[in-house]
């Protein structure tokens, strides 16, 4: 083959535009189309990938950057996240950090109005487990129905234990809090 032919192949591989083909979610690995380029099965970059570790796997038609070192393909490795016309911006706001999910769900923090919103799709449940227990310092406002497996406790008085003092024993209901 003609060395300038090559090199001319090498450099244009170097670094390429293209979308995701397909993801392979058991070996963390994705193909890329890339003009009439389809590649061998390559890793994403993740956020992090030590330690602390990220799993968001990339979506099939994500557009994305392939780098492949010394020109060669099949050695590189997929930048994804590049907005494109099918996959737009979930935000326009400097201020905004938006995660959005494709079943509606949303997670956002607006540094500007400090607010921490989230909303699940119709059917969803949020879960925390927190072995140690849950603080919450402000304001609650609460709409529908609490479930306690156990007790509730305000200002000292137990829900399931408390006593009402000046009450006869007898079929007859207390009245109503003043």
């Amino acid at each position: 083959m003609d060395t300038s032919t090559e090199l001319a192949r090498r450099l244009e591989n170097l670094i390429r535009l293209g979308t995701v083909a397909e993801v392979n979610h058991a070996t963390a690995r994705c193909r890329i189309t890339a003009g009439n380029l389809t590649t061998h099965w390559l890793a994403w970059v993740a956020l992090r990938a030590g330690a602390s570790q990220d799993w968001d796997p990339p979506t099939i038609g994500e557009q994305c950057l392939v780098f492949s070192p010394s020109g060669d393909p099949a050695q590189g490795i997929a930048l994804v996240g590049i907005y494109s016309e099918a996959h737009p911006a979930p935000a326009n706001s400097a201020t905004v950090r938006r995660r959005a999910y494709p079943d509606g769900a949303l997670i956002q923090y607006d540094h500007a109005s400090h607010t921490l919103h989230a909303t699940l799709p119709a059917g969803g449940r949020a879960v925390l487990e927190a072995p140690a227990g849950v603080q919450i310092l402000g304001d609650v406002d609460i709409t529908g129905t609490v479930t306690v497996s156990e007790d509730v406790v305000a200002s000292g008085i137990s829900l399931v234990e408390h006593v009402h003092g000046s009450v006869q024993r007898g079929n007859s209901s207390t009245g109503a809090p003043q």
